[in-house]
């Protein structure tokens, strides 16, 4: 039966103490300023001060997806840098602890981090983040999308075209308008509805219909108080409109891609995003791999105050990184396998080259 050592078990138990704390804290702190930010819109016309508190509580799990990694650095660099002044990583060393050990027992902790990151990113963000934008959106009577275009919202079907002046909170459309083109491109229908509902087994239902078909020179025009529409683009596909690519589930990334790929549409932004929630997690077992040469080094490079504002600014620059990447990725068509792990990469590197440079000592 496999069983922890005393000290990987005194040393993940430090670390996994100190990721948390510092998860904690920023969690605290962005919080504050996510509450401050949201006090503007109430009073506006529902909304109360309970929404903006509750919005705010529905922000924390994407706030925990994006700060683990960055709370691991710094969490990390904390712990040990507080067991090299208490001399104990020296003791350790000097009992014959080679670093390779010591980070094996780090990449453990970072291994359940990263779970830690994967389960909230796929499990909790998705509906919290959906569940936050509807909420406020109802409470301020906003539209979810009014987007793309000053004429709304452009979605392609196959050989028709979508145009949706409006997406409501619950997924119901205003405005709608479908081109229908057949295989030599020619323009056969353009159908206008007031308003659309989506019903499990007939599909769309349009209400308040003029629909005018085009067959070479003559056109006709029908006015009918509702009809069916059956479409791809469904309620479950319009919900990507109310969570940002990075907040969604893979398997709701996939889904849509391969829309937008059937329909040979754009989807750079949304290959970034899959590549990315396969990525990032993975950034935690760099980052406490960037944390142990910290570790070895005394008093007299650093005090432990110095190294936590260094490892803030790495964490600072992570993010930063994270962000810039997936931008550089859609406006250069670099492949997005890269431009998703190119900063985790680049940590990684630096992490290899501190832990060589400690080694040669």
């Amino acid at each position: 039966m496999f069983r922890l050592k005393l000290y990987q078990r005194y040393l993940m138990r430090e670390t996994l103490a100190a990721v948390f704390l510092v998860l904690l804290a920023f969690l605290v702190l962005f919080s504050f300023f996510d509450l401050i930010n949201e006090l503007r819109n109430v009073g506006n016309s529902d909304y109360q001060l309970g929404h903006a508190v509750l919005t705010v509580a529905l922000n924390l799990p994407g706030l925990v997806y994006e700060l683990i990694p960055i709370a691991a650095l710094i969490g990390t660099l904390y712990a040990l840098s507080t067991l090299a002044r208490h001399s104990e990583i020296t003791v350790l060393r000097a009992s014959g602890l080679a670093t390779s050990e010591l980070l094996t027992t780090l990449f453990r902790v970072a291994g359940l981090l990263a779970l830690l990151t994967f389960l909230v990113g796929e499990a909790l963000v998705p509906f919290t983040e959906r569940l936050g934008n509807e909420m406020r959106a109802k409470a301020v009577s906003e539209a979810v999308a009014q987007q793309g275009f000053t004429s709304g919202l452009w979605v392609k079907d196959g050989r028709n075209f979508i145009n949706i002046r409006t997406v409501m909170p619950d997924s119901s459309l205003q405005k709608l308008r479908i081109y229908q083109f057949d295989q030599m491109n020619a323009l056969m229908s353009v159908t206008d509805a007031e308003d659309a509902r989506f019903d499990l087994t007939a599909g769309w239902v349009l209400r308040n219909v003029v629909r005018t078909s085009l067959d070479g020179e003559v056109s006709r025009v029908e006015r009918l108080p509702s009809m069916t529409w059956q479409s791809a683009v469904t309620p479950a596909l319009l919900a990507v409109l109310m969570v940002a690519p990075e907040r969604m589930s893979l398997f709701s990334l996939v889904n849509f891609t391969r829309h937008l790929a059937e329909n040979r549409q754009q989807t750079e932004r949304y290959e970034i995003a899959i590549w990315k929630k396969v990525v990032y997690p993975l950034a935690a077992l760099v980052m406490v791999a960037l944390a142990l040469p910290f570790g070895y080094s005394h008093n007299r490079v650093g005090g432990v105050s110095l190294k936590i504002f260094a490892g803030v600014m790495l964490g600072i620059l992570f993010y930063a990184l994270n962000g810039l990447f997936s931008n550089l990725g859609i406006i250069n068509a670099w492949p997005p396998f890269a431009s998703a792990a190119a900063p985790s990469a680049m940590f990684l590197l630096a992490a290899i080259g501190m832990l060589w440079l400690v080694e040669r000592r």
